[in-house]
């Protein structure tokens, strides 16, 4: 995989996170990453966006791109109209992702909310993206109630489009999971047919950043450059077995 599309089921459940922890990950094994934002919404002209903040997490030595970026925090098409900035189009987001690809081994491409956001005029989205690159799309999800219909809708939504969804990550896990939290994490695979590949802690991207980065390959699966096993999660945080009234 030299280009990954990062996607998130909504909005503020740990997104950048995740592809700061997919970078740290990956610099730690000892790969060259880049982070392309195509579209940064809702941060001022001198104020540090994602891409920054992946860089920050994720050491100094991750490149960071930006494409464009409007004011007001809105799907990228609806703020570059209110903004009366340009769209980006598909093409432009794949042809920046592969003039990364030429100089780093892995190139993240952080999404704007879910994967069906519009990014122009026509409608076009992430997805659309996806496919000229030819990429799979990783899946931020979140844990709690609602989560297995977001993801699995956007897991279908991938494949309808004949694009590949490589799997499922947490984007905060609870530090004192609920009971949906927990039925939820042993129910994502079964309903979205993914395999799980990590769950970040809730509240890492407040971490120093040395020690986020010591941490971040714990959080992923090895097919993430991480060192986490979705059996051991799973026996750790198992629900309690349901008893009846009188057993």
């Amino acid at each position: 995989m030299s280009v990954v599309i990062v996607s998130g089921t909504g909005t503020e459940i740990g997104k950048t996170v995740v592809t700061s922890a997919v970078a740290a990950a990956a610099v730690a094994a000892g790969r060259t990453v880049a982070v392309l934002k195509p579209a940064q919404t809702g941060v001022g002209p001198q104020e540090p966006g994602d891409a920054a903040e992946v860089v920050r997490l994720a050491g100094p030595s991750v490149t960071a791109m930006e494409l464009a970026r409007y004011p007001e925090p809105l799907a990228p098409d609806t703020a570059a109209r209110r903004a009366g900035l340009p769209t980006l189009a598909p093409a432009q987001i794949a042809e920046a992702a592969r003039r990364l690809a030429e100089d780093h081994d892995l190139v993240l491409v952080e999404g704007a909310g879910g994967l069906l956001v519009q990014f122009d005029e026509s409608g076009h989205t992430l997805a659309d993206a996806a496919r000229l690159l030819g990429a799979p799309t990783l899946i931020v999800a979140q844990a709690g109630l609602g989560t297995l219909n977001s993801t699995t809708l956007t897991a279908e939504a991938l494949r309808a489009r004949g694009l590949t969804p490589l799997g499922v990550v947490v984007g905060s896990w609870p530090h004192s999971p609920d009971l949906a939290a927990r039925c939820n994490l042993a129910d994502l695979p079964k309903s979205s047919e993914l395999p799980l590949l990590g769950a970040v802690p809730e509240g890492s991207g407040t971490l120093a950043p040395e020690l986020f980065r010591a941490e971040a390959p714990s959080w992923l699966a090895p097919s993430l450059s991480g060192t986490w096993s979705a059996e051991s999660f799973l026996t750790t945080w198992s629900p309690p077995a349901f008893t009846s009234i009188g057993a």
